[in-house]
């Protein structure tokens, strides 16, 4: 029976210098808090647990690993150049950081739930009232995330009201404290990722859609989206004064890989960092993947959707980034000048 391993990504934060797009916000720049895993980490788990991410990681724009999962940018990088805004400095970066135009709390591998899981989100949480008894008043943007870990579909739908519990939770704890405006992204298409497609050797054709995706996992992503979702409309009407946008995210991604094409990319559901060649490039032995000594490494400019199994590469992060401005994906479909516009503490 297939497992469910991966975690997920609702809760965001704000973007960049794409072709014929311009800052809208030159004077009035909100503040950001991001929420999340590894997908918009900047680097705490390095600065956090003195470990080391190295190249290729970070070759195709900082030249050098900076602790992000890809290759690049984040979507989070491009959301902060949207604003003419510095790149978020990690919560637990102790050395130089810089956190006048936000604090980024993500964390590799955290999780909503189980609540032992190291940088979880309560943990999240717990950073982001320390940070703000510092009397500091801020704007905020928010990214909140569940964890599937080792569960079977019916485990994952039994449990999707427990995550978005924790979240609701979360997402309450921040208006408390003066929080207003939240920016939320569901998760994406899980059954897509190579790393998932390659370590489940049990599974039939019937298990496949026409895209090669995994079924189970892309239906328990959906399941989980429509909570979100729902949480999402029912938080507007309960927290005053408040603004929270959703954005589909699971389409923007799924659209890209089914139509990776169009976009100029090979390869949907194969890494560009890893080891074992088609169909997916991917090896769950440590040192064959791109963390590891036994990779190989696509060549640099070539597109790939994925980088290491699990995270995009930075030529995927621009579009997933340019779509969510396009404000299609987003209820209500709210402008980024909005955030610049709007007053108050987050």
């Amino acid at each position: 029976m297939n497992t469910f391993s991966l975690h997920l990504l609702p809760f965001v934060a704000l973007i960049s210098s794409f072709p014929n797009v311009v800052s809208v916000c030159s004077r009035n720049r909100p503040v950001i808090f991001n929420f999340g895993d590894s997908n918009s980490e900047t680097g705490g788990f390095v600065a956090g647990l003195g470990l080391d991410v190295g190249y290729p990681y970070g070759r195709a724009f900082f030249r050098r690993p900076t602790g992000r999962a890809s290759d690049g940018r984040l979507v989070i990088d491009f959301l902060c150049e949207y604003l003419d805004a510095d790149y978020l400095s990690p919560y637990l970066d102790s050395l130089e950081p810089h956190f006048t135009n936000g604090v980024n709390f993500a964390i590799c591998g955290a999780a909503t739930l189980p609540k032992n899981v190291p940088f979880n989100l309560n943990i999240q949480i717990l950073q982001f009232k320390r940070f703000h008894n510092r009397s500091i008043e801020l704007h905020t943007k928010g990214k909140a995330k569940g964890s599937f870990g080792a569960l079977t579909y019916a485990q994952v739908i039994e449990k999707i009201p427990s995550f978005i519990s924790e979240i609701k939770d979360a997402m309450w704890a921040i208006y408390q404290l003066g929080g207003r405006n939240f920016w939320v992204h569901n998760t994406g298409p899980l059954g897509c990722l190579p790393r998932e497609l390659a370590i489940r050797d049990n599974l039939n054709t019937n298990d496949f859609d026409e895209y090669g995706c995994i079924k189970s996992l892309n239906e328990g992503a959906k399941a989980f989206n429509a909570k979100l979702k729902a949480l999402c409309q029912q938080l507007r009407s309960q927290m005053e004064k408040s603004t929270i946008v959703y954005v589909d995210v699971y389409s923007i991604k799924h659209n890209l890989i089914i139509n990776s094409t169009f976009y100029g990319f090979k390869n949907p559901l194969m890494t560009c960092c890893g080891h074992g060649g088609a169909p997916y490039n991917f090896d769950p032995d440590f040192d064959k993947t791109c963390l590891g000594t036994g990779y190989t490494v696509c060549e640099k400019g070539t597109r790939y959707i994925s980088w290491d199994g699990t995270h995009y590469t930075e030529a995927a992060n621009a579009i997933v980034a340019s779509k969510i401005l396009s404000t299609h994906y987003s209820s209500p479909p709210l402008e980024f000048n909005f955030f610049c516009n709007s007053v108050g503490i987050s």
